[in-house]
């Protein structure tokens, strides 16, 4: 297969996915296997935002741009099995002799020493084209969806039912902001653990992805229907999920002013990335895009403002 007939089946933008089966588009096993989990971290079953190369954390992206990632690809289908591929924060910086025992690829992300390691300095080397923000495992290329903190999860909240619950959180309401890429395995580790689960994100969309792929049984936009659904289920000592479309302090302050307190309260919002990751309380979705293509620093500090009120909620 040559590359463009590649590019067309598999990164046609923003459409990735990622070859399957045995045979190789590349020269050897070693670079196919790199290959296909960057595609794969791409592809919108696993990817929050495919059309900006982000995978998951708010902006957390697998390649810095898309004529990075086209030359990624474009090198690895060519790639010898005595050379390596040198990826600097998503973007391919250099292609090495080395021998058929070295790693095919060698990524370091976001390598900034602590006098500069700040959001100011990153977000202009950014808007530079320096930079991007890589996650943990996003610009690494081996994120598995959110299957892979679900059993991490699972542990957090069994060892919460050992330490305070007497090992069960049956008949216990647990409560939660964020159901993205890495949020979104609450609602299942929460039900596995035996609570009743209620979650709010502001993003319908990233409800309905966890709805879909069965990690949330349900999902509403009224506050008084999940109220109702937590609290019945939770009565019953059942363990189902319920997914909220709400700004996690409303849905806190709401919760409060019914003289309802969870006995177990978590957070999945990316309230690490102020300005990409998180949504301010009141104001919507295109409200959010707007404001962050206009006024990156008054973003900021209405979303630190925010983060505040809800930590205080």
């Amino acid at each position: 297969m040559n590359t463009s007939h590649f590019l067309d089946k598999y990164a046609s933008h923003p459409n990735y996915k990622s070859p399957t089966g045995s045979k190789l588009n590349t020269k050897s096993w070693q670079t196919e296997a790199p290959l296909r989990m960057l595609l794969n971290n791409l592809d919108s079953e696993v990817a929050e935002d495919p059309n900006n190369l982000i995978v998951y954390g708010g902006s957390g992206q697998a390649a810095r741009n898309r004529e990075s990632l086209e030359k990624i690809i474009k090198i690895l289908l060519d790639l010898e099995e005595d050379e390596s591929l040198l990826i600097q924060s998503g973007k391919p910086v250099g292609k090495v002799r080395t021998h058929d025992q070295a790693p095919r690829v060698l990524i370091a992300n976001s390598n900034l020493v602590p006098e500069w390691a700040n959001w100011e300095h990153f977000e202009k080397l950014k808007s530079d084209g320096l930079m991007m923000y890589g996650q943990m495992t996003a610009g690494s290329w081996i994120y598995i969806g959110t299957q892979g903190i679900l059993q991490g999860t699972y542990e957090t909240f069994t060892a919460c039912a050992n330490k305070h619950f007497g090992g069960s959180l049956t008949g216990k309401l647990l409560v939660s902001g964020g159901l993205g890429g890495m949020g979104g395995a609450q609602p299942l580790a929460a039900t596995m653990a035996g609570a009743t689960f209620l979650g709010a994100d502001i993003d319908p969309f990233r409800i309905e992805k966890r709805l879909k792929t069965k990690y949330i049984d349900k999902m509403t936009e009224s506050y008084v229907e999940a109220r109702d659904w937590a609290l019945d289920a939770k009565k019953n000592n059942k363990n189902i999920s319920i997914g909220l479309v709400s700004d996690a302090g409303d849905l806190l302050n709401s919760l409060l002013e019914d003289g309802i307190i969870p006995e177990v309260l978590t957070d999945q919002t990316s309230a690490h990335d102020p300005v990409f990751g998180y949504v301010p309380n009141g104001m919507t979705l295109n409200q959010a895009h707007e404001l962050r293509n206009s006024d990156q620093k008054k973003y900021k500090e209405i979303s630190l403002k925010s983060m505040a009120s809800f930590f205080n909620a």
